[in-house]
Formats: structure tokens, sequence, C-alpha cells
């Protein structure tokens, strides 16, 4: 009897599907090793270029087009399949948390431009792997870049 309570009544309430971003894991050799490129979010921590799957691109795709949008990657190699992806939470304005899977895909930037459509909300930098490691506050991201090697 509760179990048919909780499936029909009380787990809709409690439970919320988890929703899928895409990003950008942008990177490109430096002086001191492989660098990697974070935005700061709207909320002040620093991120890779992410968003939402497009209907009209592949999720690589759509993590490349975010990585224009936001951080004025203007072309480079991009990997179609996910390097990883890592797990967090998504707020959304009305208030609502829900569990959210990024999958990541690999970039090696060829051309950047600073004049991009959030350049003026966005802050850029290159970092090496161990500072993006440091500076990303999600437990997965942190370890999918401190264990990646560029293919």
């Amino acid at each position: 009897m509760f179990q048919t309570f909780w499936a029909g009544t009380l787990r809709p309430l409690f439970h919320r599907d988890s929703v899928l971003q895409v990003a950008a894991l942008c990177w490109r050799a430096g002086d001191d090793g492989i660098e990697v490129l974070l935005i700061n979010s709207s909320a002040g921590r620093w991120i890779l270029p992410k968003g939402w799957p497009m209907d009209d691109r592949s999720d690589a795709e759509a993590a490349k087009q975010e990585a224009w949008e936001e951080a004025g990657v203007k072309d480079g190699d991009l990997v179609e399949q996910p390097i990883g992806s890592f797990l967090s939470t998504k707020e959304f304005k009305n208030g609502a948390i829900v569990p959210c899977e990024t999958k990541v895909f690999e970039i090696a930037v060829t051309a950047m431009v600073s004049d991009f459509p959030e350049s003026d909300r966005r802050q850029v930098r290159w970092v090496t792997l161990d500072t993006a490691a440091k500076m990303v506050s999600q437990d997965g991201l942190a370890r999918l870049l401190r264990n990646f090697r560029p293919t």
C-alpha cells in the first residue's frame, strides 16, 4: 500500500529527473604545459563554457557553439566523442533545483576573438590544468581536469 502511495503521490514531489548540459574543455599548449580555458558563471564561479543541447547540432557542436558565445573561441579542432562527464545541480530562475549531468567535449583551440556575444559579462582565463582543478567548485569537473590528456 505504501509502495503505491510513494510511487504515485509522494515520489513525484521529491524526485526531479536529471537534465543534460554540454560543455567545452578548450585547451592549448602553453609555456608551462597544457592550458585550459575557464570562464566565470553568472554566480561568479569558474566553469567551462557550457549550455543546453541544441536540436540542430550534435552535442559536441553545441558545446563548440557555447565556447564561441561565452568565451570567444572562433575556431578549434573538436572531438565528437565526450571525454567524460560530471554531475552537479542546476538551479533555475524559478528556484527549482535539479540534478544535472554535463557531458564534456574537447576542443584544441586554434583561434579566439575578444569581441563575442557574451564578452560584456564573462571573464575568460587560460590556466594550467592543476590551477583549473583548484579553481572550479564541482568535484567531478576538478577530477576530469586533473586527468585530462589531449587526444
